[in-house]
């Protein structure tokens, strides 16, 4: 799993004017939970942005005023004007302890109903997946190679090891559709080979 390391200094007020004041000076106010009590915290606005800004997940190494925990980003609220983040609650993670995270999904290879001119469609893009943190994988790989028209990846198809997928097991991942090119050349196919007949 990628790690980023972020520094944060803990907040001595915790009102709306300091939260204000902090995100004027780049700073985000930040809460840590998971552990035996819940710390407050500021970080940089640009050390969260490789952290927020993509579909992967990443261990955050957090160095609290020279105290350092591993967490994760459970939740992070953004403006809804600006869309710059607002506020970031951090999860502590323990070697011993499960945490329930979303994991992207990564589609590989070639479907050949695709290849026929089918249509492919994502249903999830990610799945929540219950494990130790040492247990979490970077990603959820689909193949697709034996994806024909009609057919469907469900979820109950993902194997992974030491990890639990907590989605349900009959939703649908990915799935080849027939397209509409498909069924009119499907059709017109069908109107010829009758017509030949009637001959």
């Amino acid at each position: 799993m990628k790690s980023i390391a972020i520094s944060g200094s803990l907040r001595q007020n915790v009102g709306k004017r300091d939260a204000k004041g902090l995100r004027y000076e780049g700073q985000i106010p930040a809460v840590l939970y998971g552990g035996q009590e819940q710390t407050h915290l500021s970080v940089s606005a640009a050390d969260l942005k490789p952290v927020l800004y993509t579909a992967d997940v990443i261990f955050v190494e957090l160095n609290i005023d020279g105290k350092k925990v591993r967490a994760i980003v459970q939740e992070a609220q953004f403006h809804p004007l600006t869309d710059l983040v607002t506020h970031v609650d951090f999860l502590e993670l323990f070697d011993d302890k499960e945490v329930s995270v979303n994991i992207p999904i990564k589609l590989t290879g070639t479907s050949p109903g695709v290849k026929m001119g089918g249509k492919l469609v994502q249903k999830l893009r990610s799945l929540r997946i219950k494990a130790l943190p040492n247990n979490l994988p970077q990603e959820i790989i689909v193949p697709m190679e034996s994806l024909e028209v009609g057919k469907s990846f469900r979820v109950r198809q993902v194997e992974l090891a030491n990890a639990k997928v907590l989605n349900n097991s009959d939703d649908t991942i990915v799935s080849v559709i027939m397209s509409r090119a498909l069924r009119q050349a499907e059709q017109e196919a069908a109107k010829a080979a009758q017509g030949g007949k009637k001959k």
